[in-house]
């Protein structure tokens, strides 16, 4: 019995202190599973050396990274932004 595999093509795109952490401002990742916000995090932000504090968009809108992802999301990574 053969099983079909689900590729899932997430948009990621990172702003500000988490690009130049990250060395780009965005790029597609194909995932096979049911992926959160805080799994695409965990696995962009293995080998970099960043340690403040990251905020998270799903398709504009704020979520936290238990929110749990679908085909063609675009999620971004961002420092909290302050004004002045």
């Amino acid at each position: 019995m053969y099983h079909s595999v689900i590729i899932m093509v997430i948009v990621v795109k990172y702003f500000a202190s988490i690009s130049d952490a990250i060395g780009k401002t965005s790029e597609q990742i194909e995932w096979q599973d049911k992926i959160t916000a805080g799994d695409i995090w965990a696995d962009v932000s293995k080998n970099i050396k960043y340690t403040g504090k990251v905020m998270v968009a799903v398709n504009h809108e704020y979520v936290d990274m238990t929110y749990l992802l679908s085909e063609n999301d675009e999620i971004a990574f961002f420092p909290p932004v302050t004004g002045g």
